[in-house]
């Protein structure tokens, strides 16, 4: 997921499964449930296939999940307990699970997961699941060069490890620096069987623009410590690139295209760097993290068929968290009480304790302690944004449900007319998404449901802004 979707995504309020009672059969009954077993949920705006794998090991019952439109298989399932008729199936990685009855070759029952529960029937299924098509995923051989790089960093730790791809010949080529949105990605910013900036890249680099895509630091082959990185050092590792480029003898004028938080680095980099010619906002926001969190949250419980008061609730949850990490200056102390917060959200009667939700518990604070949450709270994009004094394209999804596209290309528009450049357009496309896909809902559960993984559209549109600027471009 990017950086900023993974700083979006909501506290989870869990439901824990009702497995108490349940104990393990005799071992000629536990063969009725061993197979694969296949079922869907119906979600808001999209159907999402989930495929059990369960085996008999001398230990008892294992199982793994299969969840094919997302592009996740084997997922550990965490505790298989099968008293006929009754299976549960509880999934800790995911923090959800499942629980049924047994009918021959059907198990009806539910599937509960972070504060909600959806009917789920099981059938017999043959086997693995079927990954997801995702058509527009290139295919060697290439017509245009692909050639692996590694940069030194800013700082000697950090080494970036990524994918130049330029067209054939001497050059000197147009080139363009992608950076990525939140949370720890890899250079094609994979996400659900997803590879955006893999298809991206391909669109530009068969058109005439060379492409550098890279790990973030600490992911894939980079080096170095991404949860200790802000925005200033995700700007230092871009600068970088930048440099890096600029030495090659086949590359000309350069640009950056910035994804979701990806946006925030852009005009920071280009800011400070005379080589940088344009800059693409794809979903950049346009506010501060924390008043874009409170909007955010609204926006998608509603687009994924939530209530007002679960939005409210959520909400709430996540004002106290950003309190305590605003006005509680010693880490320790502030780790402490978002703790209890989120004790006090993820337990309740009859379900998992504190000390069974601990792994997870421990995770969302290693998220909400890490310094690039902190500065990105904080963080006001429109400065920048005013000073830019080159070319601008901000573009958003008309369904973008993690970055309004209303309120925030609305305040770029803004920055940009009493900034400092005159050639920047602010574009909403209709019925695209935060990942420029396609889509009914624009719920982040869509993602891997949708087989599109960009808009021919927005790769278009992206890919001629950027051909016009650099025609007139001088290396």
């Amino acid at each position: 997921m990017t950086r900023l979707a993974a700083r979006i995504r909501k506290v989870p309020l869990a439901l824990a499964l009702l497995l108490s009672g349940i104990a393990a059969g005799a071992a000629a009954a536990q063969d009725a449930i061993v197979g694969d077993w296949q079922g869907t949920l119906e979600i808001p705006g999209a159907t999402l296939p989930l495929i059990f794998h369960i085996t008999q090991t001398d230990d008892g019952l294992t199982a793994t999940l299969d969840s094919p439109a997302q592009g996740s298989s084997g997922i550990p399932v965490s505790r298989v307990v099968f008293e006929p008729p009754r299976i549960g199936l509880e999934v800790a990685a995911v923090n959800g699970g499942y629980a049924g009855e047994l009918d021959g070759d059907t198990i009806t029952g539910t599937w509960s997961q972070n504060g909600g529960e959806l009917a789920l029937t099981l059938e017999r299924a043959s086997g693995a699941a079927a990954m997801p098509n995702r058509p527009q995923e290139p295919q060697a051989p290439f017509p245009y060069r692909v050639e692996e790089v590694r940069i030194a960093g800013s700082e000697p730790d950090v080494t970036l490890a990524g994918t130049l791809t330029a067209p054939q010949g001497e050059g000197p080529f147009p080139a363009v620096v992608l950076i990525s949105g939140s949370g720890p990605q890899d250079r094609d910013e994979s996400l659900m069987g997803h590879r955006p900036f893999l298809v991206l890249a391909d669109h530009l680099s068969r058109r005439g623009v060379a492409v550098l895509r890279l790990d973030d630091r600490g992911v894939g082959a980079s080096t170095g410590s991404f949860a200790a990185a802000t925005l200033v050092e995700f700007a230092d590792d871009t600068q970088s690139a930048v440099r890096f480029l600029d030495e090659r003898a086949d590359i000309g004028p350069i640009g950056l295209i910035g994804h979701s938080e990806g946006g925030l680095v852009a005009p920071l980099v280009a800011n400070r760097s005379s080589r940088v010619r344009f800059v693409v906002l794809l979903a950049g926001p346009g506010m501060t993290g924390k008043e874009l969190l409170p909007l955010q949250n609204d926006v998608v419980i509603r687009a994924m068929g939530g209530s007002a008061e679960a939005a409210a609730a959520n909400r709430e949850i996540q004002v106290a968290l950003i309190t305590v990490l605003e006005s509680v200056n010693d880490p320790e102390a502030a780790r402490v009480r978002m703790r209890e917060i989120l004790v006090d959200a993820l337990t309740r009667p009859g379900g998992r304790t504190a000390d069974e939700l601990e792994p997870q518990i421990q995770a969302q604070l290693a998220q909400l302690t890490g310094a690039g949450l902190r500065y990105f709270l904080n963080y006001d994009p429109l400065p920048a944004l005013r000073t830019l004094d080159r070319p601008v394209l901000a573009v958003n999804g008309e369904r973008d449900t993690q970055v309004p596209p209303r309120e925030n290309l609305d305040a770029i528009r803004r920055a940009l007319t009493s900034g400092n450049t005159d050639d920047f357009e602010v574009v909403e496309l209709p019925g695209l998404n935060h990942l420029f896909q396609t889509a009914r809902t624009g719920a982040p559960t869509e993602y891997g449901t949708i087989e599109e993984t960009m808009s021919p559209v927005a790769l278009e549109m992206i890919t001629t802004w950027i051909l016009a600027r650099v025609d007139t471009a001088t290396p």
